[in-house]
C-alpha cells in the first residue's frame, strides 16, 4: 500500500516507551512490541501500515511498518522520516541491490533481496534470468505488493513475477499461505546456470523459491573434492551438489532424496550437462544404514538436509538429528575422504552445530579435520545488528 502522505506529519506515529530508543539508534533495524508506548489507538492500526517512529520525547527516528499483533511489532524501512515509500523508494532499494549482484556475479541467477540487509524487511526475491520468485513474509512487505511488482517492471521488467508465500514465518504476521504467478505467465520449471552448470528449478511445486541458491560456493568447493572420486549426495532436491560433482569428474555420483519431483528435477539436469547421475528414492537416514550394511564407501559424502530445527522447542531433538545425521554419514565415506554436513536451521546455533557433527563423526569411530566452516553466498548478505539471520552453517571435513 502506496504512502502517498506527503506530509509526514500525517503518517501514524508509534512511540517508543522511555529508555528504550537505544537500540534502534545503534542501528538495530527492528522494535519490540514492549518496547512500544501500546495505546488502544496505537494497538488499533492496520497491521503491515507504515508508521513514523518517534522516541518519547517525540523526536523522529524513521518510516517502519507496523504490526501491532507481532513480537518484532516495527521493521524500520528508512532513518529518513521524511521519505515516502512507495514504487520510487522500492525502486531505488531493488536498483541498489541489483548493482551489488551485478558486480559479485556475471549471470543473472541469485539471490537478489536478502531482506533486512537489503533495506527491505520481510522481503526475499530470487532472480531467475527474466523471472522472479517473491516471498513477503511480513504484513508490511504483503501491503507493499502493488508498488513492489511496479518497482520490478521498473527495474527488471521480468517476464514473470510468482509469488512464494507458503513460509510458516507469515503465521507469525498474521498471514495465510498461498503461491501464485501474480504477473506474466509461467509454463513450467525454470532454467538457471550456476558455477558453469545448468539446472532446473520448479518455482511452484518445489521448496522454498525454487532452488538454494545460499550453497552456490559450498558447491563449488566439494565439486573440486569430487575429481576422481565417488560421490554421494543425500537430500539433493535438484541435484546441486551431485550434478556438480559430476561435471567436476567424479567417478561416480549417487543423489538421494524422497521426493520424485525432486529427483525428476536432478535427473533433468544432469541431462541438460550430459552427465550421468544415479537417482535413488529414498529417506535418507534408512538409505544410509542400507548403504553401510552394504559396504559402500564414498570419496565425498554430502549431507544438507531440510531444517531439523524449525522452532526453539526443536532444538534437542534437531540436535540429535544432525548428531544422528552425521554418524551415518561418516560411516559411508572411505579413509581419506570428504564429509560435508549443512543446516540450514535458523534456531540451530553454529557452535551447537559444530558439536553435533563432532560427536556424531567420534561416534562412527572416525577422526579428521574440518577444512571448510562456511555459510551462505555473498547474494545473501547479514544486517550486522541481525547475526542470527546467518541461518546456513556448513562443515566440510576431510576424514582419516
Amino acid at each position: 500500500m502506496t504512502d502517498n502522505i506527503t506530509d509526514s506529519a500525517a503518517r501514524p506515529q508509534i512511540r517508543l516507551a522511555r529508555g528504550r530508543s537505544k537500540r534502534l539508534r545503534a542501528g538495530h533495524p527492528w522494535v519490540f512490541s514492549n518496547e512500544i508506548d501500546m495505546t488502544p489507538a496505537v494497538k488499533a492500526l492496520p497491521p503491515g501500515g507504515l508508521a513514523t517512529v518517534i522516541d518519547w520525547g517525540d523526536e523522529r527516528l524513521g518510516i517502519a511498518t507496523f504490526n501491532p499483533h507481532s513480537l518484532i511489532a516495527a521493521r524500520l524501512l528508512t532513518r529518513r522520516a521524511d521519505d515516502i515509500v512507495g514504487p520510487d523508494f522500492l525502486a531505488a532499494r531493488l536498483t541498489a541491490a541489483l548493482a551489488l549482484r551485478q558486480t559479485l556475479f556475471d549471470r543473472p541467477f541469485y539471490r537478489l533481496i536478502h531482506s533486512e540487509a537489503d533495506g527491505l524487511p520481510g522481503l526475499v526475491v530470487d532472480r531467475y534470468g527474466d523471472v522472479l520468485a517473491v516471498q513477503t513474509n511480513t504484513a508490511g512487505m504483503e501491503r507493499l505488493i502493488p508498488d513492489l511488482l511496479t518497482a520490478f517492471d521498473r527495474v527488471l521488467a521480468p517476464r514473470a513475477v510468482v509469488l512464494i508465500n507458503d513460509s510458516p514465518v507469515r503465521k507469525l504476521e498474521g498471514l495465510e499461505p498461498y503461491s501464485r504467478v501474480v504477473a506474466g505467465e509461467l509454463d513450467g520449471p525454470v532454467e538457471l546456470e550456476e558455477n558453469g552448470c545448468r539446472f532446473v528449478a520448479d518455482l511452484t511445486g518445489g521448496q522454498k523459491t525454487g532452488w538454494f541458491f545460499d550453497q552456490r560456493d559450498n558447491r563449488a568447493f566439494v565439486a573440486r573434492l569430487a575429481k576422481g572420486r565417488t560421490m554421494l549426495d543425500l537430500y539433493t532436491y535438484a541435484g546441486g551438489f551431485a550434478v556438480q560433482a559430476a561435471m567436476a569428474g567424479a567417478t561416480r555420483t549417487v543423489a538421494v532424496d524422497r521426493s520424485e519431483p525432486s529427483l525428476a528435477l536432478a535427473g533433468r539436469a544432469a541431462e541438460l550437462n550430459g552427465v550421468a547421475v544415479q537417482t535413488v528414492r529414498a529417506e535418507a537416514f534408512a538409505e544410509m544404514e542400507r548403504l553401510a550394511a552394504a559396504g559402500e564407501r564414498f570419496g565425498v559424502v554430502v549431507a544438507d538436509p531440510p531444517a531439523f530445527v524449525k522452532s526453539k522447542k526443536d532444538l534437542g531433538a534437531g540436535a540429535k538429528g544432525y548428531r544422528k545425521m552425521a554418524r551415518l554419514a561418516a560411516a559411508l565415506v572411505e579413509p581419506g575422504g570428504f564429509l560435508l554436513c549443512a543446516s540450514c536451521s535458523h534456531h540451530m546455533p553454529a557452535e551447537q552445530f559444530a558439536e553435533e557433527i563432532a560427536h556424531g563423526i567420534h561416534l562412527a569411530g572416525r577422526s579428521g579435520r574440518i577444512l571448510r566452516s562456511a555459510g551462505a553466498g555473498a547474494d545473501h548478505p547479514i544486517h550486522p545488528w541481525l547475526p542470527e539471520s546467518a541461518y546456513l552453517k556448513v562443515l566440510a571435513l576431510q576424514l582419516d
